[in-house]
Parts: structure tokens; sequence; C-alpha cells
């Protein structure tokens, strides 16, 4: 698509392993509601209905990139797009956040979701990656992502944010065939979805699988792993099937400390840490034949920024000058001050610097 050449590739470098002069930083959320220029857009415009223009996706996107020295963007999206893509209604409830107005309640109600042409209705997706691509001008690559199969799943069955997924885990120990083969519907979606980013400009992917601590280790062997497994090997294979130069590819599963080593085997070139895994530890358990991705604590963006700039130097002490990706532990928070953004970002750059 004659894309603009690319004069950023820290973080690309870093997630193959290769020498960086300092790690890559970039923030999950990076885009979104504590930028006041995003609260104005939302002002005239709906969540769902953002995602599904491609000229608001990649103006949202943009945003950050031009306030802050990022290496990075992600296309403004939602993981509950795949779930609409299986004809399932989703709605961005004021104070509520994402609602099903109708959940799977029962294996029947699988009978409702439709597979054929889904990935065909995340075309916008793909029109916006595009349009973002040509947009930055080759100033930093652009990140594409989905949410993992078990992650969707309790969003499917639950209907809504939940603080114990209790119906979704029903599902997995009454429910297991059916679950299974919901899980195996969503990852093939997937699969297909990810490829069609990569093909419309992605540079790089991540897959959420924000929902991992909700698992115990069985039960995560059983209904997560495989899945999340089957996408890195599918996507990669049937890029280079295609002839398409394979892109690195993160995984993020929050809160399951139990299986990075796990993880470190399935193939994923990055492995995301939320802010309560231990880097050194990690980077033990792990290897070194993988990139680490995290992993401040997001609420250490109240801290003044003096203090800011202590945690992030101590952050990469710990995480060490290679293969290492600076980001927070999950999500950035709505209410923080975009100055302490841009003081993280700037302490990222001063404290990584290879020596």
């Amino acid at each position: 698509m004659n894309f603009p050449v690319l004069q950023n590739d820290l973080i690309l470098r870093a997630a193959r392993g290769q020498p960086t002069e300092r790690a890559p930083v970039w923030v999950m959320r990076q885009a979104g509601r504590y930028l006041p220029e995003f609260r104005k857009m939302r002002e005239k415009h709906g969540f769902f209905d953002i995602c599904q223009t491609p000229e608001l996706a990649c103006e949202i996107t943009l945003q950050p990139i031009r306030r802050f020295p990022l290496d990075a963007a992600i296309i403004f999206s939602d993981i509950l797009v795949v779930p609409q893509a299986l004809g399932m209604v989703v709605e961005m409830r004021p104070g509520e956040g994402p609602v099903f107005p109708e959940p799977l309640n029962m294996p029947d109600d699988l009978d409702k979701l439709c597979s054929k042409d889904s990935v065909e209705k995340l075309q916008y997706v793909f029109d916006a990656l595009t349009l973002t691509r040509h947009k930055l001008e080759g100033k930093v690559p652009l990140l594409g992502f989905t949410g993992a199969p078990w992650t969707l799943m309790s969003y499917m069955i639950e209907g809504k944010g939940s603080k114990t997924q209790a119906k979704a885990k029903k599902w997995l120990y009454q429910h297991p065939e059916a679950s299974q083969k919901l899980l195996q519907m969503i990852t093939n979606l997937n699969v297909d979805y990810l490829v069609g980013q990569v093909k419309a400009g992605a540079q790089m992917l991540q897959v959420f699988e924000s929902h991992g601590e909700f698992l115990t280790q069985e039960l995560f062997d059983k209904f997560s792993l495989p899945y999340l497994t089957a996408i890195v090997e599918q996507v990669k294979g049937k890029l280079k099937a295609d002839g398409i130069p394979e892109v690195p590819m993160t995984v993020f599963a929050k809160g399951a400390h139990f299986a990075l080593e796990q993880l470190a085997r399935t193939g994923y070139d990055v492995i995301g840490l939320d802010w309560t895994m231990n880097p050194e530890s990690s980077r033990a358990r792990v290897g070194n034949n993988v990139t680490l991705q995290g992993n401040l604590d997001p609420c250490a963006l109240y801290a003044p920024k003096e203090e800011l700039a202590e945690k992030v130097a101590k952050m990469a002490l710990a995480f060490g000058s290679h293969r290492w990706i600076a980001n927070l532990g999950h999500g950035i928070y709505p209410d923080v001050d975009p100055d302490h953004m841009e003081a993280f970002v700037e302490a990222v750059q001063k404290f990584s610097v290879k020596k």
C-alpha cells in the first residue's frame, strides 16, 4: 500500500530481541479519556460510532502521538467489536461501561451467534488502520490488537463488567464443551481479524487476556492457554503462507502469574506483565528469548513528578536494558493528568538509555 518509510523502529527491535539504544515506551489506553481532546470528541460522538468511523478512530489514535514522544501508536478500537461481529449487541452506557442487553445464558444461545462473514463486519477497523498508517507518516509503528477468547467469552456471558466472573466461570464448570465451542469460535475470528489487521497496516499485535486473573491454573490451562497458543501459531502461519513478513506479537495475561513459563513457550515475542509482577523474577522464569513489557502501577502516575521519576528509574533498573518495552501494568486511568503521562514517558527515555 506504499506506506511511508518507518523512522522509529525501536519497539519492533525490542520485541525481536535486537539491540536498542533505550527502551521503547507506549501506554495501554494511551488514546482515551484522560486526554481533553478525546473528551471533547466524545461530546459529539458515541464510543462505538468513533470505533466504526475510520476518520474518527484515526484522529483519536494520533492524539497522544502529537502530545508525547511515544514509540508506538495503537489503533483506537475496543476488544468488544469482536462479539459485535458475531452478532451480539454491545452498548457503551455512561457510568456503567459496556453492556450486553442480551448476554449468553445457556449453551443453546450459541446458535444465535453468526460466525459467517464476521471478519468482513470488522472492515472499519482495517480501514482505520490503513488510514492511520498513512497519517502517521512513518513517525512510529502502528499496533493492532484483539481480546483473548476467554476474556471475550466472559463479557459475552456476564453481560457487563464483573468482580467475580462467576457466571462465565459457571459455564467452564457446568458446560465445558459449550465453553470450548464458544472459545474456538472466538479464536477462529480472532485469527482472521489479526491477519487482516496486519494486511491493513498493523506492524505489531497485542492479545489482551484481561481476565486471566479470574482463572485457576487448571482452568487457565484448559480454557485460555490453548486458544492463546492457537492464535499466535495460526496468525504467524497464515502470514507466512500469504508471503507477508511476520510481525511481533504480544500477549498480556493480567493476573496470570502462574502461567509465565507456559506463555514464554507459546511463540509470542513479548509477554506483558501487570503491575503486581516482579520484573527480575519474571525474567528469571521466562528466560532471555522473549521480551517483557510493563509494568508500572497505573496509580503511580498520581504521584508527584519527582517521585514518579524515581519509580521509573527503579523499574528500568529491575528490567535491565535488553528486551524490555516500557509500559504501565494496565491501562492508564481516565483521571490521570496528561502532564504526568508526559513525565512518565520522559523518565523512561532518560533512565533506560544504555550505557
